[in-house]
């Protein structure tokens, strides 16, 4: 049972809650059932790998019991850390087998078997006796110290000539009824689930485990052997080597970038020498907020090496003309600094806005942005804080500067100047045909980018090309364990021959059910009964497409083994997250009070899905046609034999199960003291009839009646599992996709519910699976960005004490999304969380050059009351920088972009979307918006609007001193 709670409960109060309801339930319960296991489970609480157990000499299940008593004490030492128990074995168990023909020739019932055990083998209290000054405890062989001596147990009572339990059973120290194997490289063997707790970090978990394993390996038998398999941390490994190489990448790119316009190599290595700085204390203050090293959060930092450049080299750059103008060395810093500090200012807090949603998001978007959004975030208030500080201190002590050499006031003579004039001379030309331009361009933009909005695919994540994959293998219903596992071992055998026999670097497979000793394993892993199995597989090597190799392996298997069917699930730890439980990123639930109804719409649902050409793995998982062997008791018939419903159970338990619940018995062994189960029951290899389970004794001392003599036995069909939401069942239709984005399959899938028409009366149907979580995610990055542009448009109003002029930035948006939408469209990439943060941070940096642009030309607006010649002045002095920060940051972003590096596939939209944001962004501020500002701005008033009761350019002051 899986409880979910509204954000924002109070999960103390809750689990008390449930804690008390449990217990009013336990009267309810069948006798001997025991009471419920409740434990908090977070949708990040996911397993990060498998801690493998492997021996040549030792059973799977004594290998459990090795894994259960010797591994996990130190395990749960481990900050963060949470396991279920040993996956792969049966519990050790003593097993008291009884034989049917002995029973009878005796004529003796299971159930007397079980009385006997549980009169002889009990554990109860001793007290003292006082003799003389001693006082003694009066402890009893009430439990046996030797397994042996339970076949020495008498069944009867007051009888010389007796019949003892080994006269009709064997006694053996084995273990509970198998009812699932777990296979490590196609050989048997026990495994335990590594999972962290939902606020732990990954990367720390298991770093942590990997320096207990020697410790683990010495309490280890010597023919035991360990190791730490399918290890989920070398995504976030593999990012944070990305996240070096592109930080390496970048900075020497951006490096090379500001040498090739200042040509200056000094002040190439300052811009470079903040990066580092930077990127190392938003870490610190990552950590010190309580965010851990995930995939969001160094997508935050891999984002924030590219924006770092701007504010450093926007700084550099203007030093550089102050240089130009003939000032010393002290004095051009000085300047330079002080005249960009505010827009510099202004520019850290417009892209700080665009992230600032992210404290408004509730749910799965706002937990995976918000690591982000503050990565970015510290990330560019330091920056910001370094280019007024650090940069002017590196700049004086290692720039070369000769006031002599400076041809003052002009500029050098260079061909970044010869450009300048000849695109100042452009603007002019253009200016003259301003407003048509800006009209046509706005109207062909907003027209573009909502065309280019509905063709681009939208996911929730980028899908990525990973080494690993997991799949759920599936044979017909009630297919026993055995025959299970011969068919995952063909499986197996099978893949080597496609891969390659080399390639596999390691298979993990559990076939069948836990036993119902470990309530809580099937959190972690749950499969539906002795037919399913569940397989990871690892490769050495693999460089092509997963989603092709996924789809040979469909046609590969449809061939050679076509009684067995496949549906691929997620591997990945964000993956398990984001789906929340959900096997497939397609889910359908058909719920109804009538099951069958349920169930004949479902099978409408699927064949309609089935239609759709891209779709994979459609299917129904519940097993609804389960083989069954129906016992119908005649109660009349049995009463007059003396019987009724509860005699024949008890006996029907002994034999086709176990009394492991219904009459709890326990054997007290070892040096360490452990309680193990004793438990009666009947070999599986002897019940294998129906004729053997028809002559099953039923009544003390008599070898007639039979389970024959009162009652029927059937073969049957019945459904296996029963899926309720509340009270209201629920059949579940589920699909993979194959090279289709996600809100494309969710479109059709709605098409294909709309296309059954009217449902029949109380059956209701819903979309699960992904299809909410990519509605919730992009419905809020969307409003974030709408609330975002608002903040900004407040502040900036704010600052240019203006509306028109903060509309004129604003104009730059719609380019900037155009192009992004372009870039994702020609690289063949999806509007996806990753893709939409770098769109959003291409708006922010937009946003920072067109006030970059704009806040110079209102100054010389102001100065000389011309609109249009202060805009074509502006994009003269900014376009270096504008253009150099432009270039340094996409510089800075290629390595991302290109995916250079393991897991590259996961960011590389995000670097995609920022790159093709700031082409679009570079021609809108340098073409477009001085066309704008010239069209809006050339009848404004060069009085100041400000309140400030001292600033004597403004329309409100009033000089007293006259």
């Amino acid at each position: 049972m899986k409880i979910t709670f509204y954000e924002g409960t109070e999960m103390g109060e809750a689990i008390a809650s449930i804690n008390a309801l449990s217990n009013r339930s336990q009267v309810f319960l069948p006798p001997g059932a025991p009471p419920p296991f409740i434990i908090r489970f977070d949708a990040s609480s996911q397993p990060v790998g498998q801690l493998v157990f492997r021996s040549n000499t030792k059973t799977n299940n004594q290998l459990q019991d090795i894994a259960n008593f010797n591994a996990r004490p130190f395990l749960i030492k481990i900050p963060g850390l949470t396991t279920a128990p040993p996956f792969g074995g049966s519990p050790r168990t003593i097993e008291i087998n009884i034989d049917p023909y002995k029973l009878r020739s005796h004529n003796l019932s299971p159930e007397q078997v079980v009385e006997a055990i549980s009169r002889n083998n009990i554990t109860s209290p001793s007290g003292n006796i006082y003799i003389g000054d001693k006082n003694y405890l009066t402890p009893t062989n009430n439990t046996v110290k030797n397994i042996e001596e339970l076949g020495d147990v008498p069944i009867f009572k007051g009888t010389v000539d007796n019949v003892y339990i080994r006269d009709v059973a064997t006694v053996k120290d084995g273990a509970d009824i198998a009812t699932g194997y777990a296979l490590i490289d196609g050989k048997r063997s026990v495994y335990i689930n590594i999972a962290k707790a939902g606020n732990a970090s990954t990367l720390d978990v298991v770093n942590t485990l990997k320096k207990q394993l020697p410790d683990i390996q010495r309490n280890m038998p010597d023919d035991v052997k360990i190791s730490y398999e399918f290890d989920q941390s070398v995504y976030i490994s593999n990012a944070l080597k990305s996240l070096v190489v592109e930080g390496v990448l970048g900075a020497l790119l951006t490096g090379l970038m500001v040498l090739l316009f200042l040509n200056d190599r000094r002040a190439a290595l300052i811009v470079i020498m903040t990066i580092p700085i930077s990127i190392i204390s938003a870490v610190l203050f990552l950590k010190l907020f309580g965010q851990t090293i995930n995939i969001m959060s160094l997508s935050g930092l891999a984002l924030a090496i590219g924006i770092l450049v701007d504010e450093s080299t926007v700084t550099i750059e203007n030093i550089h003309q102050h240089f130009a103008m003939g000032k010393t060395k002290a004095q051009a810093i000085w300047d330079a600094c002080k005249e960009i500090a505010f827009p510099k200012l202004l520019i850290m807090l417009c892209i700080l806005a665009v992230f600032a949603p992210a404290f408004m998001m509730t749910g799965i978007p706002g937990s995976l942005f918000m690591p982000l959004a503050m990565a970015i975030g510290f990330s560019m208030i330091i920056s910001f804080l370094l280019s007024q500080t650090f940069v002017p201190v590196m700049a004086n002590w290692m720039m070369k500067h000769n006031v002599v050499n400076c041809e003052n006031p002009a500029h050098k003579e260079d061909r970044f100047t010869k450009f300048r004039e000849k695109f100042s001379n452009f603007l002019s030309g253009l200016m003259k045909f301003r407003k048509p331009i800006v009209g046509i361009s706005l109207i062909a933009v907003i027209l573009a980018g909502a065309g280019l909005y509905l063709i681009t695919g939208k996911d929730v994540l980028p899908t990525s090309n990973s080494k690993q994959f997991q799949v759920r293998l599936k044979a017909a219903d009630g297919t026993r364990i055995e025959v299970t596992e011969k068919k995952v071992k063909n499986f197996l055998e099978l893949l080597k021959a496609k891969v390659g026999k080399d390639n596999v670097a390691i298979s993990s497979v559990f076939i069948g059910q836990h036993p119902s000793t470990f309530a809580v394993s099937p959190i972690y892993l749950y499969n539906a009964g002795p037919h399913e199995a569940l397989m990871q597989v690892a490769l050495k090597e693999f460089n092509g497409n997963s989603d092709e190799l996924k789809d040979e392996l469909r046609q590969y298997y449809k061939e050679k083994m076509p009684d067995l069917q496949l549906s691929f699930e997620p591997i990945e730890l964000t993956e398990k997250i984001l789906s929340q439980g959900a096997n497939n990123p397609v889910e359908i639930r058909v719920s109804g009070m009538m099951k069958k109804m349920n169930m004949m719409t479902a099978n409408k649902l699927l064949a309609k899905l089935k239609e759709l050409d891209y779709m994979r793995d459609q299917q129904i998982p519940q097993s609804m046609n389960y083989p069954a062997m129906q016992i119908n008791i005649d109660r009349t018939r049995a009463a007059q034999l003396g019987l009724d419903a509860q005699d024949i159970a008890k006996s029907l338990v002994a034999a086709t199960a176990s009394t492991r619940y219904t009459n709890k018995n326990f054997w007290v062994g070892g040096m360490m003291g452990i309680a193990y189960d004793v438990q009666v029951q009947t070999p599986q290899n002897i019940l294998n009839s129906k004729e053997e389970l028809e002559n099953l004794p039923l009544t003390k001392n008599q070898d007639r009646p039979v389970l024959s003599d009162v009652a029927t036995v059937l073969p049957t069909k019945e459904m296996g599992e029963s899926y309720n939401l509340g009270t209201m069942g629920y059949t579940t239709v589920t699909a993979n996709l194959h090279k289709k984005d996600l809100e494309q399959a969710s479109k059709d899938v709605k098409a294909a519910i709309a296309s059954l028409g009217e449902l029949p009366k109380g059956i209701n149907i819903e979309v699960a699976g992904l299809a909410p979580v990519l509605d919730e995610t992009l419905g809020s990055l969307a409003s974030g960005l709408l609330i975002a542009v608002v903040v900004i448009y407040l502040m900036l109003s704010a600052t240019f004490q203006s509306f028109r002029v903060s509309w004129v930035i604003l104009s730059t948006v719609p380019f900037v999304i155009v192009g992004a939408l372009v870039a994702l469209n020609l690289t063949g990439s999806t509007l996806n969380l990753q893709s939409y943060m770098g769109m959003i941070m291409s708006v922010g940096v937009s946003i920072a050059n067109a006030v970059l642009l704009i806040s110079n030309a209102e100054t010389i607006r102001k100065s000389s009351n011309d609109a249009l010649g202060a805009a074509i002045e502006a994009a003269k002095l900014r376009i270096r920088p504008i253009v150099m920060t432009t270039l340094a940051m996409v510089a800075g972003m290629l390595p991302m972009a290109i995916g250079f590096g393991e897991g590259g596939d996961q960011v590389s939209p995000l670097g995609r979307a920022v790159i093709g944001g700031l082409i679009f962004s570079t021609f809108s501020v340098l073409i477009v918006l001085p066309l704008v500002f010239g069209w809006v701005q050339k009848k404004a008033s060069i009085v100041s609007n400000s309140l400030h009761p001292e600033d004597e350019e403004s329309i409100h002051f009033v000089n007293l001193k006259k």
